[in-house]
């Protein structure tokens, strides 16, 4: 299996917080170093995750504008319920209130 390729990066940090990272990264038996990278890891992790949900749900969306174009999915008749109005049916149904 081939290493992951890596690249060297300069920060420009101030000295007072690279102290401070110093010891948080002592106090978890690790580096700065490793600390930017998990940060750096998992913010781009989290974005990546958050685009296919976006993509999904608007994938959903497209689907149901289509299939109401189609004449498939007819309106709902009279005024939907409000937010608060479904949160407490489901409380209700869930015996919480």
């Amino acid at each position: 299996m081939d290493k992951p390729r890596t690249k060297n990066l300069t920060l420009a940090i101030d000295a007072d917080l690279l102290d401070k990272a110093r010891v948080l990264a002592a106090i978890r038996r690790t580096s700065v170093n490793e600390m930017v990278r998990g940060f750096l890891e998992r913010e781009t992790s989290d974005e990546a995750k958050q685009a296919a949900r976006a993509e999904k749900w608007q994938k959903l969306f497209d689907e149901v504008d289509a299939d109401y174009k189609a004449g498939k999915i007819k309106p709902v008749p009279g005024p939907l319920p409000t937010r608060e109005e479904l949160y407490e049916e489901v409380m209700r149904e869930r015996g919480l209130l």
